[in-house]
């Protein structure tokens, strides 16, 4: 599955800046440890320093800074601790891990070998050649209706579905116009685009409302949006919206940013 190895790189970055951070604050912080002590239902602190008491020296309550430093030095050298165990194992993990190794095994074989083996699991290609081979109903076209054709040779129903579906066609972004989605509590629905998540192998939808300053309009896609969210698709997770008004036109590089984000 492909985008592991960018997570396991995001989590190791992070976990570089919280030892980062914690390097400075232990550093920083007043030598020794806090104990407590509860004495009738109050809490009192103790400042233990090496070779000193074994119980500590009392901190008065003027002194609210001090118990405040230690704690969280305490915290702070037990965060350290877990990150640099956690980093540790990370940079094992990712000096020589690839996302997709057991299919480049397959793919590596020579073409001829390919031909005898049968791999353990199916290629992206095998995936997104079955996904595209299912067939399905789309709406129909109501008589009168523009005939608007894409460079892949189907009809759509907009200008602005037309400039979607032909940069997906131009990047080689395998996609289902109008492919029937039911959605609980709604009905069926026919998102213009639906496509394939190689990260995932989820599908995410893509939802153009070409018409937001219509109020009828409006208030229909907000309707079906809702839709969407109550059956766990969420914009910005498996659902991709892109909106137009009479003023407000389909920006492509709006188109390009979006695509870069979760379909690439």
């Amino acid at each position: 599955m492909t985008g592991i190895k960018e997570m396991l790189l995001k989590e190791q970055d992070r976990l570089e800046k919280i030892l980062s951070k914690t390097r400075k604050q232990v550093k920083d912080a007043p030598p020794g440890s806090l104990r407590l002590s509860k004495s009738r239902g109050w809490i009192q602190y103790y400042h233990c320093m090496p070779g000193e008491k074994r119980n500590g020296a009392y901190i008065p309550k003027a002194d609210e800074e001090l118990p405040q430093k230690l704690a969280q030095k305490a915290y702070d050298e037990k965060v350290l601790k877990l990150a640099e165990k956690r980093l540790g194992q990370l940079k094992r993990i990712t000096k020589d891990y690839e996302d997709d190794e057991i299919e480049n095994l397959f793919m590596k074989e020579h073409p001829e070998r390919r031909k005898l083996i049968c791999p353990v699991e199916p290629s992206w290609d095998q995936q997104i050649q079955e996904w595209e081979s299912g067939e399905y109903k789309r709406k129909e076209f109501r008589e009168g209706t523009p005939v608007i054709m894409t460079d892949k040779g189907e009809r759509v129903r907009s200008k602005s579905e037309k400039i979607l579906a032909d940069y997906f066609y131009r990047k080689g972004i395998p996609y289902k116009y109008e492919c029937p989605l039911y959605l609980n509590g709604f009905g069926t629905v026919y998102p213009d685009f639906t496509f394939l998540s190689k990260k995932t192998g989820k599908e995410i939808y893509w939802k153009h409302d070409g018409k937001m300053d219509s109020p009828e309009y409006a208030e229909n896609a907000v309707r079906k949006i809702n839709a969407y969210e109550e059956n766990d698709i969420y914009p910005g997770e498996r659902l991709i919206l892109t909106f137009e008004t009479g003023k407000t036109v389909l920006n492509t590089k709006r188109i390009e940013e979006l695509v870069a984000r979760y379909l690439i």
